[in-house]
């Protein structure tokens, strides 16, 4: 965020996470995570536990800060730099915890969302199946209750962290019977024998997570590890629509912003016709449009934060995430794009990191909802507002010089 948006605490945090990602993060660890060497970092949340960067918003007595959203926006801008992968890896402690700390019991809280602030355990999430995609409501993986425990059956694909991470949060139907929206549950779900990743993708970008498919045969599950009440996943799915937008939105500025920074610093380095390429109208524009759409994104994705961190209404607050996710994340799109473009050749090797970015940046317009599903619940959310409030302003409709010509309204 831009140092007029924030407070002094916020610029303290941001010089923090800075450092963590300056000091802490080897350059040959992100370099070995692209070429698939490493799989699962698990010292990157280590070390970032080590300094208390994880899960900022819960509360301290499990380990976090209980900063507000805005202040995880501005570390999320900070770690975006990295690329998608650590960036999601730690992007999911708080999607996980959100989960936990919201709908978890004590106990679930103490023996999970702890250790994870502590870096001493790792989560992932596990929603999206095979014939899923969008369609959540479809899931088919099923948790049958027996006793004190449920027994899980199903796949769950695209899990980042499904090697490597030592418990999930997994979606299951409870309620074969019931319809889609009342018949889900959401569980706690530890690695074991019965709890596999049985294929690992190969990923244009966004690689060294350890993405894969998880196929879970007959766990057993114990009836503790369920969040809020059976059958009620719904209410859970809907409030991890914001941890899980918003992180994704404020990685993607700190995507945007490693690109332009690379691209604009080359541009005054590059000299062509006797003169730096950034003295030319077709360089110093792309710069301009880009620096134009990452201080956009910024100012929606704050606005989106702020509504949440006050308590909007829930509809207005899905909103603006939606638009935050959509806006920042097409808008990194593009500022990639255009610092590929500012480079020319050199910028499509790996002489520099423009062409990595290119290729993890891709990926976050599809995660955590696709921009066509955000388009969904931006006009669905505004058209609801629209009827329950109708106009509190002028209604400029009748301001129309024939505006009384009522026949000539014609609506079927």
């Amino acid at each position: 965020m831009l140092d007029c948006m924030m407070s002094n605490e916020e610029k303290k945090l941001q010089e923090e996470v800075r450092a963590f990602v300056k000091e802490d993060i080897d350059r040959q660890l992100l370099r070995d995570m692209d070429e698939d060497k490493i799989r699962y970092p698990r010292q990157f949340l280590e070390k970032a536990a080590s300094r208390n960067l994880l899960g900022l918003r819960f509360p301290e007595k499990y380990g976090g800060r209980g900063m507000p959203w805005v202040s995880e926006i501005i570390a999320l801008e900070e770690v975006g730099v990295l690329g998608t992968s650590l960036g999601c890896l730690y992007s999911l402690v708080s999607i996980v915890g959100e989960a936990i700390d919201k709908f978890g019991s004590d106990y679930l809280k103490e023996k999970y969302l702890k250790p994870t602030l502590e870096g001493k355990l790792t989560c992932a999430e596990a929603l999206t199946e095979p014939r899923g995609g969008s369609d959540f409501f479809g899931a088919t993986c099923t948790a049958i209750k027996e006793g004190d425990h449920y027994v899980l059956n199903g796949q769950k694909r695209f899990v980042v962290g499904s090697e490597g991470a030592d418990y999930f949060m997994v979606y299951a139907r409870t309620n074969p019977e019931a319809p889609p929206h009342k018949s889900i549950s959401a569980f706690i779900v530890e690695r074991s024998p019965e709890v596999r990743a049985e294929y690992l993708y190969g990923l244009m970008g966004t690689r060294g997570g350890g993405t894969g498919r998880l196929v879970f045969k007959d766990a057993r599950v114990p009836a503790e590890n369920l969040l809020g009440e059976e059958n009620n996943g719904a209410a859970i799915f809907y409030q991890m629509m914001i941890p899980e937008r918003m992180t994704s939105a404020g990685g993607a500025i700190g995507m945007g912003r490693a690109a332009l920074e690379v691209a604009a610093r080359y541009s005054t380095r590059r000299k062509a016709f006797g003169q730096e390429i950034k003295n030319f109208q077709g360089v110093s524009f792309k710069v301009a449009d880009s620096i134009t759409s990452l201080d956009t994104a910024r100012g929606i994705v704050y606005l989106a934060a702020r509504s949440v961190d006050a308590g909007d209404l829930p509809g207005r607050s899905r909103r603006l995430v939606s638009e935050a996710k959509k806006v920042a994340t097409e808008n990194a799109w593009q500022i990639v794009n255009n610092a590929l473009q500012v480079m020319g050749g050199i910028g499509y090797t790996n002489v520099y990191p423009i062409e990595k970015m290119l290729r993890d940046v891709r990926l976050i317009m599809i995660w955590t909802g696709t921009n066509e599903i955000m388009d969904l619940i931006i006009q669905h959310e505004y058209y609801r507002e629209l009827a329950k409030e109708g106009f509190k302003g002028r209604d400029i409709e009748f301001d129309a010089p024939e505006a009384d010509q009522e026949e000539e309204k014609i609506y079927e």
